[in-house]
């Protein structure tokens, strides 16, 4: 079917819409829009199969706009096929409380499936949302029953190809045989700062070639619709292979600033505005106009997709019928239900236990819980023998071809990729049905930390394994020690930093990641082995802090995590021997613990008491527990560990030092009067949640 004068009408709309929406803002990126208008009306009006009434049918074909500052184009699309977006959405682009923002986001939005703007982020959700598909479709179609067969597209920009995250999402894609996957790239030669000859003229067409990916090359993409299409068509006959399009455009096209950066991130004028409207036949006194013809048009293909899930309900019907337990279980994973007796599956410890690294004691976990939770899909970046992230029996996701996989495997190889590990891991869980967790060195999960951002932005469960979460990595150095990792993840909003101290807080740990659905995790675990605490429990762990020592007659509490709580313990043993008690409180989550009701967060940090925090790591936002703070606040040293812990002090000895000197300021001096003693916890709520 060729293309008629309304298709021409509509990509002009979009246009139009782009260049009102940013002009009545005084704000936003009208340029990228102008110029994607004829791809993205080819690809949701001749390709893309969805239901904007349903936005969450599962089968739907899933859309990424890498490029987000081109917002616009995809706000555009979506409010022509009939999504919850209506034209008042548009005008207030960019305004608060609004459905359009600056960015794309995807709790905000009907029809957007991820959050983009941080560039090449989108590009590696695509790749995540690829992997789903077929991870989901090998796991649940049957002979006569494809249920899950979509597609994702993914629309990125010069921008994008130049961060280093889209290289290492296309690598890992074009190794995976991702047939399932379609990127077109916005080839305009332009960026912020101008012509990209300044900084970009490598041969992107080559580089996806050898990146194992098919590609397709649009040398008109601001008006060959049929080579559009064409280009597309021959993309979706490649299974074995995602495809590329380079897609030669115009930037503003239709303005007086086309081809420049002087249209990329700033709105039109107003006598351009006005002279773009004339130009594509649009009464230029007129603003957000759609004519109805558009609306058809979009109308009739949205008619389409509507069918399209009627049909796939009426197939789900039937698979009910001869795959009973596979029906229920897609959809309990669909709705994001953890199984029944997943909490019962935990491991629980006693003092008598052994000490066990929380890595092990997180692989012990992983063993316990894969069958019960087949969801959980695994992974490492080339770390899997130090992360501890694979149960025995796991199988690679792979292409069947590579006869070392499947593509209904449960653990991915992402190799030495942190950053699109972390940013693939939210495509993952963005499509649904499927909870990721990866690992890497906490040093190293600070490579992915855009991404972890994002997922904490979108509301999306990801959990991150953080192995070798202090100085006790030992002789690897400094450059592998993490000392602010703690400080800057538990600053970030939505994110919660579990680092547990045995190993009920590390099936704590676990339980708490997987309940929290719209919550990234990221679980700090030791190398070195830690002792079982007598008083620590799943229960009182999930709480976020609890009381491990107490004392009636204390006169200091050691507040600490992970491998420094045992180190408290035996502080406060030596303490007592020079007749002074401490109280021991483990805090393996700062962001639960938070949300504990005040009365019981006194109790464990009661008033009267001096507070002494003990990490090793950065002593930034302990203030918020304690009255005197002691960790690490330089770099790390290239040494063995228990030499690395006497040189920084954080030993028994060491705490008990700091504990007494606490003491003593409290207790006042000759020259410093007695100080009172309220807990950090009371404190002015001044907070905007």
């Amino acid at each position: 079917m060729g293309f008629s004068e309304v298709d021409k009408l509509a990509i002009n709309t979009i246009r139009t819409l782009a260049v009102d929406a940013t002009f009545n803002a005084n704000s936003g990126h009208p340029g990228a829009p102008m110029g994607m208008a004829p791809a993205g009306h080819v690809l949701f009006n001749r390709f893309m199969a969805f239901n904007p009434k349903s936005p969450d049918w599962i089968n739907r074909d899933r859309f990424v706009l890498s490029n987000g500052h081109g917002c616009m184009l995809q706000y555009a699309l979506l409010h022509l096929s009939g999504y919850d977006l209506n034209m008042d959405d548009i005008k207030n682009f960019r305004q608060m409380h609004s459905k359009t923002p600056g960015h794309p986001e995807s709790h905000e939005t009907p029809g957007v499936e991820v959050t983009t703007g941080p560039l090449g982020q989108g590009f590696a959700n695509a790749v995540g949302l690829a992997i789903a598909q077929a991870h989901v479709a090998a796991v649940f179609n049957k002979p006569g029953f494809d249920l899950i067969t979509n597609r994702t597209f993914c629309f990125f920009g010069d921008g994008c190809a130049m961060e280093g995250i889209a290289s290492e999402a296309a690598s890992l894609a074009g190794h995976l045989k991702l047939g399932n996957l379609i990127c077109i790239y916005d080839d305009n030669k332009i960026s912020i700062d101008g012509d990209i000859k300044c900084t970009f003229t490598e041969d992107v067409q080559k580089r996806f070639e050898a990146y194992g990916w098919h590609v397709e090359v649009v040398a008109d993409g601001n008006n060959d619709l049929e080579a559009i299409e064409k280009a597309i068509q021959n993309c979706i006959a490649v299974a074995d292979k995602p495809s590329m399009i380079k897609l030669a455009t115009t930037i503003g096209f239709g303005s007086k600033l086309e081809g420049t950066s002087g249209v990329h991130g700033n709105p039109l004028n107003k006598d351009d505005v006005q002279e773009v409207k004339k130009s594509f036949g649009f009464d230029p006194s007129q603003s957000f106009v759609v004519p109805q013809t558009v609306y058809d048009l979009y109308t009739q293909h949205a008619n389409e997709g509507i069918a399209k899930e009627k049909e796939w309900t009426k197939k789900v019907k039937q698979y009910a019928q001869v795959y009973p337990a596979e029906h229920a279980e897609l959809f309990r994973r669909a709705e994001g239900s953890l199984p029944d007796n997943l909490e019962s599956e935990l491991p629980v410890y006693t003092s008598s236990d052994a000490a066990v690294a929380s890595r092990k004691l997180s692989e012990t976990v992983l063993e316990k819980i894969n069958k019960s939770l087949p969801e959980l899909v695994s992974g490492s970046a080339d770390l899997t023998s130090s992360n501890n992230t694979r149960w025995k029996d796991a199988v690679d996701f792979q292409p069947p071809e590579y006869g070392i996989g499947e593509w209904s495997g449960r653990y991915i190889r992402y190799g030495v990729r942190e950053h699109a590990m972390a940013a693939i891991m939210n495509g993952l869980a963005a499509y649904g049905m499927i909870v990721p967790l990866s690992g890497g060195f906490l040093n190293f999960v600070a490579y992915g930390a855009g991404a972890v951002r994002l997922a904490a932005l979108s509301k999306l469960r990801v959990i991150h394994i953080a192995t070798h979460d202090s100085i006790a990595l030992g002789q690897d150095g400094p450059t592998h020690q993490p000392i602010e990792a703690l400080a800057h993840y538990r600053a970030m909003p939505n994110c919660m930093v579990w680092r547990p101290a045995d190993g009920n807080e590390t099936s704590a740990a676990y339980l708490s990641a997987l309940q929290a659905k719209n919550t990234p995790s990221i679980l700090a675990l030791t190398r070195q082995n830690l002792p079982q605490l007598e008083r620590s429990s799943i229960s009182k762990a999930m709480k976020g802090g609890y009381v491990v020592l107490d004392e009636p007659n204390a006169a200091i509490t050691l507040i600490s995590t992970g491998s420094e709580v045992s180190v408290c313990l035996q502080a406060a043993a030596d303490l007592q021997k020079q007749n002074t008690l401490a109280r021991v409180v483990s805090i393996p989550c700062f962001e639960v613990f938070d949300q504990q009701e005040e009365s019981y967060r006194l109790q464990v940090l009661p008033d009267e008491i001096p507070i002494l925090s003990v990490e090793a790591a950065s002593t930034m936002g302990w203030e918020r527990y304690a009255h005197q703070q002691f960790g690490i606040n330089r770099f790390g040293a290239s040494a063995p560990p228990d030499e690395l812990f006497k040189m920084f002090e954080l030993t028994s000895e060491g705490v008990s030092k700091r504990a007494i000197a606490t003491i003593s300021f409290y207790a006042g001096t000759s020259t410093v009067p007695k100080q009172t003693v309220l807990s950090p916890i009371r404190r002015a709520f001044l907070q905007i949640s």
